[in-house]
C-alpha cells in the first residue's frame, strides 16, 4: 500500500500563514526524495521544496525565504510551512515521493497525493 495524503490547505489573506502536511505510508516516506509541487489553473505543475531522506532541502527560487519544508520521520510526515504568502501562491498543492529525475520535473516522480487547495486573496 502506497499513500500519500495532504491536509492543511485554506482560504488566507495575503501577507497570512499556512502549514501543509503530507502523511506518507512506509514506503512512500522511505523513498530517496519528497517534494511539494503546485499546479493553478492553466498553468505547469511546478516543484516548490524537496527533501532527501538525510533531511538535505531544496527550494524554488520564487520560494526562497517564504517557504520552509521539513520532516518528522516518526510521524511518516513531510510539511511545508508557507509564511508572507502571495496571491501568486494560489494553487493545488501536492506531495510527490520516489524521485527518479530532475527533481522539479513531475515526470520524474512515482507517487502522489490528492493535493490540498490553497487559495491567497
Amino acid at each position: 500500500h502506497v499513500q500519500l495524503v495532504e491536509s492543511g490547505g485554506g482560504s488566507v489573506q495575503a501577507g497570512g500563514s499556512l502549514r501543509l502536511s503530507c502523511v506518507a505510508s512506509t514506503y512512500a516516506y522511505s523513498s530517496n526524495f519528497m517534494t511539494w509541487f503546485r499546479q493553478a489553473p492553466g498553468k505547469e505543475r511546478e516543484g516548490v521544496a524537496g527533501i532527501f531522506i538525510n533531511g538535505n532541502k531544496l527550494y524554488a527560487e520564487s520560494v526562497k525565504g517564504r517557504f520552509t519544508i521539513s520532516r518528522d520521520n516518526a510521524k511518516n510526515t513531510v510539511y511545508l510551512q508557507m509564511n508572507s504568502l502571495k496571491p501568486e501562491d494560489t494553487a493545488m498543492y501536492y506531495c510527490a515521493a520516489d524521485l527518479r529525475g530532475t527533481w522539479r520535473s513531475p515526470d520524474g516522480y512515482t507517487y502522489w497525493g490528492q493535493g490540498t487547495q490553497v487559495t491567497v486573496s
